[in-house]
This record gives structure tokens, C-alpha cells and sequence, in this order.
């Protein structure tokens, strides 16, 4: 018979369980939903399921290495916790507790601008490396304005949000009556987000020094335009299927993969988006964006959580702050 396990959780199941238990139903859906049918959601689990190694042995794995590098800094794994609005009802603390976790296990933050406690406060948490995420809701001068204090406060990049152009319609929260409060003053950034535009990606890039992610690329073409507009990183995502009702799943996104390419043209794509910028969320990316996990997580065991989950038992896997490579 096993022995009983020390640690509170040893699966991703309990852990999600856990949140469910904890969190009241209005911020469960908010966490868990998707827009109105929820159908890429499940395209996006599908996409995950179906995607199989090809395992190679004999290789001499008893000693690993899986520290990386983003923007040309040391992390620990090639995972970032990405941006999450209204973190802070999710777990107190919000954006800084995340912030005191990623600092701990050593992995880059990117912090959304609809998450509390805000930009100076959540920098001031602690020392990591983070990156800030803006949803384009005002003029240049908004934006200039946002990118001036997060280079003043140590943020290493910059990111534009660009694939909610319009708000998506979360029906979820809509039987639940469930609203963030950021959302009252929706309309007013409305014109803003609709307006974004290649033009706004070059401004940015002709103004400001900081490095430039464009987060929500799901497409080849949207994927060279950006490495054509000097990008930095190319951040492949589908918003969680949160944004729009029925885009292709990420995880099947630009890989060089679009049938309307020759094939040719898709393997020089893929060079020339290597060479330009790391690619987040694709096959041969630099790092994965955690987003649906880290709440959960926080959920369950505040700011020390994504540093405590361990698991085989025997050793100090991804989710260890121990760190240890070898088994006994």
C-alpha cells in the first residue's frame, strides 16, 4: 500500500477542483467561460489533446536542463504566467501575488492593464521579470502614457492585446449576471480597440525602445506582418476562445500550417518569424503562456501556490521551488 503523499495537491484535477469549491459562482464562470457557445474553448482542448510526441530513447535523461530564455534574460522554464484581468477577484492580492510567485519560481510575468493592484504596485511586489500587457482603450497619447510607466517601473516589454476589436459576448455571465467592474466603463474604449491598426504597431515601434509583443496573432499572414513590422514576439493565441465565438484552436495556429500557403512560402514563414521574434503558443516557440492554470492555483493556496505543487513526489518537477533534477 502507498504511503499518504505530504503535499495538498499532486494533480491538476484537484487543484481545479479546489478553486471550484472556493471561488463564488460568478468569478468561477468568469475564470472557466468562454465567448457565447464556449465552442473554441473545446476546440482548444481538442486541439491540446490531439497533439502527440514522437518520443525518442536512449538519450541519457538523468540529468536535465529546462531553464531557457526570454527577451534574452535567464528563466527557469520557457513558461510565462500570463495576463489575467481581475485576477484580484480571483485571489486576494491580484496582479502582486502573482507577481511574488512568478519572483519565487523564477518564470517572467506579463501583467494585464484590467488587473489589480495596478502597474506601480504590482511592479513594486517584487523583482521579476515582467512584461506589461495593454488593451488599447484611449489615443496615442493614452498609450504613450502607459508605455512611458511601464519602462519606468522595470517592465522588460510591451504588449498590445489585438483581437478583441469588439467585446465578446460571454454567456455565462450573462445567465450568471455577473459583470468586472472595469466593464461599466467599456463603451468609452470601445472606438479605441475598434480603431487599432497596423499604422498603431508602427507608431508604437517608430516611438518607443521598449520591446513590442502583439498578443492574439492566429494566423500566418497576421504572423509575417508582424515579423515585417520590426515585433518582437509573436504571441499565438485565440484570447482562450474568451475574445471571438469561433476561431481555430491555438494550439493549431500559425505553424506554418495554412493550406492557402504554398509550402514553400509557410517553411520560409517559419524561418523568418524565428530569426524576428520567439514565437509564444506554436510548435518551435521560446516560451508557453500559462493562463487557464495560475488562477486556479492562486485560487487554492494564494501566492506561494504556483511554487508548491510537486509532483512526481520523488523529485522537484515544473511546479517545485525545489528545483531537484535528480531522483533518489
Amino acid at each position: 500500500m502507498n504511503a499518504p503523499a505530504p503535499q495538498e495537491f499532486l494533480t491538476l484535477q484537484e487543484i481545479v477542483a479546489a478553486a471550484r469549491s472556493d471561488l463564488a459562482p460568478g468569478p468561477w464562470s468568469y475564470l472557466i467561460g468562454g465567448a457565447e457557445t464556449e465552442t473554441t474553448v473545446r476546440r482548444n482542448r481538442h486541439a491540446l489533446d490531439s497533439i502527440a510526441f514522437r518520443p525518442r530513447v536512449l538519450r541519457d535523461v538523468s540529468r536535465i536542463d529546462t531553464s531557457a530564455k526570454f527577451l534574452n534574460h535567464p528563466v527557469r522554464l520557457p513558461v510565462m504566467l500570463a495576463p489575467i484581468g481581475g485576477l484580484e477577484s480571483i485571489v486576494e492580492g491580484g496582479a502582486a501575488a502573482a507577481a511574488r510567485a512568478a519572483a519565487q519560481f523564477g518564470v517572467p510575468q506579463m501583467l494585464s492593464s484590467v488587473c489589480q493592484p495596478g502597474l506601480e504596485q504590482t511592479a513594486a511586489a517584487a523583482d521579476t521579470l515582467r512584461v506589461f500587457q495593454l488593451y488599447v482603450r484611449g489615443d496615442d497619447a493614452w498609450v504613450d502614457d502607459f508605455a512611458r510607466r511601464a519602462k519606468d517601473n522595470g517592465f522588460r516589454a510591451f504588449c498590445l492585446t489585438v483581437d478583441v476589436a469588439v467585446y465578446s459576448r460571454r454567456e455565462r455571465d450573462l445567465m450568471g449576471r455577473f459583470a468586472k467592474p472595469w466593464r461599466a466603463k467599456a463603451a468609452e474604449g470601445a472606438p479605441f480597440q475598434a480603431a487599432l491598426s497596423w499604422d498603431k504597431v508602427k507608431r508604437f515601434k517608430d516611438k518607443h525602445d521598449l520591446p513590442l509583443i502583439i498578443k492574439g496573432i492566429a494566423t500566418v499572414e497576421d504572423a509575417e506582418l508582424a515579423v515585417q513590422h520590426g515585433v518582437e514576439v509573436v504571441y499565438v493565441s485565440n484570447h482562450g476562445g474568451r475574445g471571438r465565438a469561433r476561431p481555430g484552436a491555438h494550439a493549431r495556429a500559425p505553424r506554418g500550417g495554412d493550406p492557402h500557403l504554398p509550402r514553400p512560402a509557410r517553411r520560409d514563414l517559419l524561418r523568418r518569424a524565428h530569426a524576428g521574434a520567439p514565437r509564444a503558443g506554436a510548435r518551435g516557440d521560446h516560451a508557453r503562456y500559462l493562463q487557464r492554470v495560475p488562477a486556479p492555483v492562486a485560487t487554492c493556496a494564494g501566492a506561494s501556490a504556483p511554487t508548491r505543487c510537486t509532483w512526481p513526489p520523488w523529485r522537484g518537477g515544473p511546479c517545485s521551488s525545489a528545483g531537484t533534477r535528480r531522483r533518489p
